[in-house]
């Protein structure tokens, strides 16, 4: 279903119910507004995601049940951990070359609806291994990540991209804490009306997956790819190039920046994961606590994506505006690694409210540390952005999928001491941010490049000179205008791009 905004001949601002940029991209986001384009594909996608978050991390909270129906021992458990949470890594990087190539609505959409049937058929698995292949295969839905991120970089500009893939990501993240709380509910409603607990159990996967279906029906007909329209309606009438695979990938993979953000996103994101697949068996286990009770406690840590990852995003955008892109790489090194250190604590400590209180702060700065990474994505690459979206989303899995192994599976650890030895690896592998640098901007200990590179020249160096003559590179011109405010305080005094152009929103 394509959806028009109207004459070709209207004013942005007649066209836009929110203030736009060059590129037609809001420069103000309205968390109560439905107004299409913007805001309703924003709303759109993060209740996807959550469907999709609630659908994956269905399984924990009832793992006490499960356990006891299917016969599964303590390595059984934490491989069908694994799966969940491995089966996304090249989900996410293909789901960012769809979005390139075919737009985010159909990508979110095509996505969601195709892994609901895995969810469904959790209802009838008899086995650890078929409860295993359940699990990977829904966990596939988790890629709908990246093209929530994408859809947000699509269409908020540079001054507010950091709020919207910062409340967009932790509000759909929020599944993995609300998800805790469903579960148990609905499989105590079921039980009590009669069914017994090792039939309940099954039926309440039905909700999840029900859930997940009509999110993704609700992509395809009321959702709207970039702010002028559907992708493949603008590739028809030729007001967008369709990419080649090959140079988009391209520029992707010569990106280091891209590369780093995946390594530090596997120890913010990838934590997240680990957590949401341990945590009520950990408190129910250590703590002799009942399931309803072990899952309010878990719940509590994905709640927290309420404002946590959503505060981060907006943090980002703060310190851009003062201290442009170099604040945002210092406040994410900064948190992140606070995060580490109260995921130390959080192994330490031995009675139940300690646990508690410094789970709930470790959350708070393990989530705002995703919303602060994706404040930084939209600005490493133009042409390749879903690519680049997906490496740094994959990343988060592929950490997640590290940290289970190591530490998590089986008996080598305690729970308890591998909690304790993934918050060292979150302090170290958070280092690697030190070595981001944009020669337009700088890094952390670096200021801009002395040569006077302007955004014009970071951005129009992924096209060549002839489709620079084919007018296939407007898009990243019209970026690196928009683009200038993350030069922060110096943006009175930078060079500007070529054509004279100041950002529209400055």
């Amino acid at each position: 279903m394509e959806i028009s905004q109207g004459a070709d001949d209207q004013s942005p601002q007649n066209k836009f119910s929110l203030p736009v940029d060059s590129e037609h991209k809001a420069t103000q986001f309205k968390l109560l507004s439905l107004s299409p384009p913007h805001m309703r594909a924003f709303h759109l996608s993060w209740v996807s995601f959550f469907a999709c978050f609630v659908s994956t991390f269905a399984a924990p909270p009832l793992i006490p049940i499960i356990r006891d129906n299917l016969d599964l021992t303590a390595t059984d458990i934490g491989n069908a951990g694994i799966a969940a949470v491995s089966g996304a890594i090249f989900a996410r990087i293909a789901m960012g070359t769809a979005c390139d190539l075919f737009g985010p609505r159909l990508a979110s959409a095509t996505l969601t609806l195709l892994t609901a049937p895995a969810v469904f058929s959790t209802a009838v698995v008899s086995s650890p291994t078929s409860f295993l292949i359940a699990r990977f295969f829904t966990g596939f839905s988790l890629a709908t990540f990246v093209s929530t991120q994408f859809w947000m970089s699509s269409l908020f500009s540079g001054n507010v991209v950091g709020t919207a893939n910062g409340v967009a990501g932790g509000w759909g993240n929020l599944g993995g804490g609300a998800t805790q709380l469903i579960m148990p509910i609905v499989f105590d409603f079921i039980y009590r009306l009669g069914a017994i607990k090792f039939t309940a159990w099954r039926i309440a996967f039905f909700v999840p997956a029900l859930f997940q279906t009509v999110s993704a029906y609700g992509i395809y007909f009321f959702g709207q790819d970039l702010p002028d329209g559907n992708v493949s309606k603008l590739q028809k009438s030729g007001d967008k190039h369709k990419d080649n695979l090959g140079n988009v990938f391209y520029h992707a993979m010569k990106n280091y920046r891209g590369w780093i953000l995946a390594l530090t996103y596997g120890y913010c994101f990838g934590v997240e994961l680990t957590i949401d697949n341990i945590i009520a068996q950990y408190f129910y286990d250590k703590f002799n606590l009942n399931l309803h009770t072990a899952g309010i406690i878990a719940a509590s840590f994905g709640l927290a994506n309420l404002f946590s990852r959503p505060g981060g995003g907006m943090l980002s955008d703060f310190m851009a505006k003062r201290f442009g892109m170099r604040g945002r790489l210092w406040t994410l090194w900064v948190v992140q690694t606070l995060g580490g250190v109260f995921c130390i604590l959080l192994g330490k400590v031995g009675s139940l409210g300690a646990s508690v209180a410094v789970m709930i702060v470790f959350s708070v700065f393990v989530q705002a540390a995703c919303g602060l990474t994706f404040g930084v994505v939209p600005f490493v690459s133009r042409r390749s952005l879903g690519i680049i979206s997906g490496m740094t989303g994959g990343g988060g899995n592929v950490g997640a999928v590290i940290t289970q192994v190591i530490f998590f599976r089986g008996s080598r650890y305690s729970t308890e001491t591998g909690i304790t030895l993934m918050g060292v690896m979150i302090i170290c592998c958070t280092l690697v941010i030190t070595l981001i640098y944009f020669p337009q901007w700088g890094g952390m200990f670096c200021g801009a490049s002395s040569k006077g590179t302007t955004e014009e020249d970071y951005y129009m160096s992924e096209w060549t000179s002839a489709e620079k003559e084919k007018g296939y590179s407007k898009g990243s011109m019209k970026f690196s205008e928009n683009s200038t405010s993350e030069r922060g305080k110096r943006i009175s005094s930078a060079p500007l791009p070529t054509d004279g152009t100041t950002n529209a929103y400055v």
